[in-house]
């Protein structure tokens, strides 16, 4: 990924993150806030209808505390002092007083709750009605469910006793019940904010009814939505809240907060169900994710643009430098990079040249130094080699120079004798000079077609009679080749490579061993391991192994594997050693198959399977 799209990148996520931070935030504390200001808002709600259900329950206690003290109620309480159990005469008392103190429920029982007369039902004179408190008189307004002929009806009633001057005692009492329904009406009086609304629902029966909903605004949209709600309100007998989704659309939600009323027995006789819309919050959630929307095309058109002006500032000359890093690399030393921007790209840009400049520097006091030390190396070898020789020359010299002062019989005998050793060392002087004029002037590989299984099996025969000598040590020879199919490479170099690994295996076991040479194919060329179970080499000799001029026998001039890496490194290969002390080594020479080097015309021959020699 270039640097401009990962400043893009950066950018997007940046911004992204941002407004995506942003938006949750604002609908956090958006939905925190209409939540707590719903919660106000039911209260202040709550709060109105208990102060209404309040002052309507003290204007019900009032009216009927002016009924039990008027004549009617006290002629009616007197009539039955007297032990009178006609109820015929006061059977329309009830209705017309209630009507006058505008009252929807009004009746007169005596000491036991007996109805003498009802407005509401007038034929049930005469009945028992258990639900009036009259052993105990409440002195406040309470809730109490009341029998009609056409159902059952929620009223706020108050229970007066009828003051007949003392003369009614006992189960004689006379008792005032009047109160108002609790429906519509009631509950339309109720101010309410915008986005609420309050129903009212009967506790008649056991489960959910419909019918015992009363909604002002008409009927109630789908009751069976609130059926679950309601009914664990009515089970768990305490407040509870619920958000109810009244369609799919998210702006019909609303709020639902139940409030259960009791009556005397402190069973719950109806609830307050107090809605309130979601349709402000669900309509603020939309803006601000619009808004949320809008701030981020804006943003990413920002960081477009941003990132466009960034990376023209800064991967331009960043380019420059990795071009000029790639230049650098490929040699070129001398590199320089001119950037026309300020601050730390500039800064890069003069410590690359600074850099660069250095490097050549370095690199030229390297090769002096190099060529200094390859100079001491070869004249320290070649003094090392040379003195050898130089010694018994000198020594038959000065043999020849004091026979000459002897007879004539005895000057050709030593003459003789210091021929043969002045030939013999200047012909060892002459083989010291060619293996160093060799190494300096290796050929370039000729590449033909060749099988690396028949290399390894030449180089193996040229040194069988060594390894089973009489006088030495047995060294036990395996082959593993593989099916390695057909490379490009000079046989004769290539040969030369294999025999010297060989021949320095056996150098590695004096006592006898085992040596292994295995084969193997890879997907671009093939590998050579040649094994040994000599004595092993240290992590610090298998470091310097190919170094010119570098042994680690006691004979030889250091030049052999140098030699080797120098061959495998001309074909494109690698050659690399890996010893443990006292288990052995192991060299792998890798090289590639070079098919494109071969001349053209040249058949390919088809490679063996592999197979296990034993030599």
């Amino acid at each position: 990924m270039t640097f401009r799209r990962k400043l893009l990148v950066i950018f997007a996520i940046t911004v992204f993150v941002s407004v995506a931070t942003v938006a949750v935030i604002v609908s956090i504390l958006a939905r925190r806030a209409f939540e707590k200001a719903d919660d106000e808002r039911t209260a202040a709600l709550v709060a109105q209808f208990q102060h209404e259900f309040s002052r309507r329950g003290e204007e019900i206690a009032a009216r009927v505390t002016a009924i039990a003290s008027s004549d009617a109620a006290v002629r009616i309480a007197y009539a039955f002092s007297r032990g009178d159990k006609d109820y015929a005469p006061f059977l329309g008392e009830a209705r017309t007083i209630a009507d006058n103190q505008q009252l929807d429920f009004l009746e007169f029982v005596d000491g036991q709750g007996t109805i003498i007369s009802s407005a509401q039902w007038p034929a049930k004179f005469g009945y028992l009605d258990s639900s009036l408190p009259v052993t105990q008189l409440p002195q406040n307004a309470f809730l109490k469910k009341e029998d009609l002929p056409d159902g059952e009806a929620l009223g706020l009633f108050s229970i007066r006793q009828v003051d007949a001057g003392g003369n009614n005692t006992g189960e004689s009492h006379i008792y005032v019940a009047g109160g108002r329904r609790l429906d519509k009406e009631f509950i339309s009086g109720l101010e309410l904010p915008a986005g609420m609304r309050a129903m009212f629902y009967e506790n008649f029966k056991g489960g959910f009814s419909p019918q015992s909903l009363i909604d002002p605004s008409g009927t109630p949209r789908d009751p069976q939505k609130i059926a679950d709600f309601v009914q664990q309100v009515l089970e768990q007998k305490q407040e509870s809240t619920a958000l109810i989704h009244w369609t799919s659309n998210p702006a019909e939600d609303e709020t639902l907060h139940a409030i259960p009323l009791r009556g005397l027995d402190n069973q719950i006789a109806g609830l307050l169900l107090v809605g309130s819309s979601r349709r402000q919050y669900v309509e603020l959630r939309q803006q601000i994710r619009s808004a949320t929307l809008f701030a981020g095309g804006a943003g990413l058109l920002l960081a477009i643009l941003l990132s466009g002006w960034a990376a023209a500032r800064v991967t331009r000359p960043v380019e420059q430098l990795a071009q000029a890093a790639r230049e650098v690399a490929l040699g070129n030393w001398d590199t320089r990079v001119t950037v026309n921007s300020s601050g730390e790209i500039a800064e890069l840009a003069d410590s690359f040249n600074h850099m660069t400049h250095e490097l050549l520097e370095q690199r030229e006091n390297l090769v002096r130094a190099e060529r200094i030390a390859a100079w001491k190396e070869l004249a320290r070898r070649l003094a090392h080699e040379l003195k050898n020789p130089l010694f018994p020359l000198q020594l038959t010299v000065e043999n020849l120079v004091r026979a000459k002062q002897q007879t004539p019989q005895e000057f050709d005998e030593i003459f003789h004798e210091s021929s043969t050793t002045l030939l013999a060392e200047i012909a060892n002087l002459k083989a010291i000079i060619s293996r160093f004029s060799e190494f300096s002037r290796m050929p370039q590989p000729r590449f033909h077609p060749l099988q690396i299984n028949d290399l390894v099996r030449d180089a193996v025969k040229l040194v069988q009679a060594q390894m089973q000598g009489p006088d030495r040590p047995t060294i036990e020879c395996t082959m593993q080749l593989a099916d390695t199919g057909e490379i490009g490479g000079d046989s004769e170099l290539l040969h030369r490579v294999l025999s010297n690994l060989v021949l320095n295996a056996m150098d590695a076991m004096p006592q006898g061993g085992r040596l292994t040479l295995l084969t193997h194919a890879q997907e671009n060329g093939v590998s050579v391991e040649v094994q040994d179970t000599g004595m092993g080499l240290t992590p610090e000799e298998c470091e310097r192994l190919f170094t010119p001029y570098y042994t680690s026998k006691g004979h030889g001039t250091g030049l052999g594997l140098a030699i080797v890496q120098s061959i495998v490194t001309d074909h494109g290969g690698s050659v690399s050693v890996h010893s443990e002390r006292e288990r052995g080594t192991t060299f792998t020479v890798v090289l590639p198959r070079n098919l494109d080097k071969l001349q053209p015309g040249v058949e390919e021959r088809s490679g063996e399977g592999r197979n296990e020699e034993q030599v």
